[in-house]
């Protein structure tokens, strides 16, 4: 047990900042304006000009990359005649 006596002021120094860090954030959680709300609703969603939209189908999409080669012969079934 006395090994763990080391551990003490760890614990001790975390637990103080976690109660200053919690302390600290709950003057932050006041009302907030209805218009500052509904100004970032809305900001929320408009999409984002730089996202790259995907293409409609049946327009040209690019053919699919082919699969990488595992390095596996596999020959074909003979038939049975």
């Amino acid at each position: 047990m006395e090994i763990l006596l080391w551990l003490v002021p760890s614990v001790v120094v975390t637990v103080v900042a976690m109660l200053w860090v919690a302390w600290l954030g709950r003057e932050g959680r006041g009302e907030i304006d209805r218009e500052v709300a509904v100004r970032r609703l809305a900001a929320a969603l408009e999409p984002d000009p730089r996202r790259r939209r995907r293409p409609m189908p049946g327009y040209a999409v690019p053919p699919p990359a082919d699969d990488r080669s595992t390095g596996i012969a596999v020959r074909p079934s003979r038939r049975v005649s």
